[in-house]
């Protein structure tokens, strides 16, 4: 890796008033999360809907928590406590570190569901989550309720052998129905997208008073391209971290870093801070 990139990042980082954070799943990739990137992924994280030839695609649908709401919470049950149980890696805390530098602070555009960049430190109410959020519920029939909760009191049970819940699925407090993850599914015309659109209305709140906006896009990718669309139509230079698909073309001005989050973060921070942006710790 060339340090070149580093220090032009560190100069825009240095240049700007805040900074946009978006990120993809590649970002929870140096935690140890998984990233789904193929399907062959997909199977080898979870080898029981590998078996029954159950792709990504269609398990992320809220057709499964009509037609076998077990083998649906399954599979987000397994998620919910694995995002509960992992620790973000130390380049949320560099983010969060950039961002104590500078008069704006930052926002926080992601599809990520996992919320690990609450758990990392950042506001709640800083995050935009443009998918949701599996630590929230909604009522699964569309009929009841537009309301949603935390998942907090839910503790799924697992049999990972066959991705199936063993204890009881959460229900509606309204109805007593099934209730599903407050997630942006595929062919899912019922998610209710209240919290993103509370937090795009700060979004735009916040953008409305920074002059010289700098974006970082960690670990964004082009299957499900609305993370890279958004940072992309931000005024101001881009910082492209990616480890295979870093190109952010000549048209626009910012630097691409072909490697992934963690590394491309501290190599970030190590240049701030020769530059005195940053304090050694």
């Amino acid at each position: 890796m060339n340090e070149t990139e580093f220090f032009r990042a560190a100069e825009y980082i240095a240049h700007a008033d805040a900074l946009l954070i978006t990120a993809g799943a590649g970002m929870g990739v140096d935690s140890g999360l998984p990233d789904f990137r193929s399907r062959e992924g997909f199977w080898k994280a979870y080898p029981a809907l590998g078996q029954a030839r159950i792709a990504f695609e269609e398990i992320a649908n809220p057709n499964y928590f009509h037609t076998n709401p077990a083998l649906a919470w399954g599979f987000y049950g397994h998620r919910l406590t694995l995002y509960r149980h992992t620790e973000p890696h130390s380049g949320f805390a560099q983010l969060r570190a950039i961002a104590a530098g500078l008069p704006h602070g930052a926002f926080v555009f992601t599809s990520n569901v996992d919320g690990q960049f609450q758990k990392a430190g950042f506001k709640d109410a800083q995050v935009l989550e443009c998918h949701g959020s599996i630590h929230w519920l909604q009522c699964l029939s569309p009929a009841c309720n537009e309301n949603i909760w935390l998942a907090d009191g839910f503790k799924p049970q697992v049999d990972t052998s066959v991705c199936r819940l063993i204890n009881r699925p959460p229900s509606c407090p309204m109805c007593g129905g099934v209730a599903r993850p407050n997630i942006l599914m595929f062919n899912d015309w019922h998610w209710i997208e209240e919290l993103a659109v509370i937090r795009q209305e700060r979004l735009s709140a916040w953008l409305s008073k920074v002059e010289r906006l700098v974006t970082i896009e960690l670990g964004a990718g082009k299957a499900i391209p609305t993370v890279r669309r958004f940072g992309a139509s931000m005024k101001g230079p881009l910082i492209r971290i990616n480890p295979t698909d870093e190109a952010i073309g000549s048209s626009r001005e910012g630097v691409a870093i072909r490697l992934g989050a963690l590394d491309a973060l501290n190599g970030i921070a190590d240049a701030l801070i020769e530059r005195g942006f940053l304090s050694a710790t």
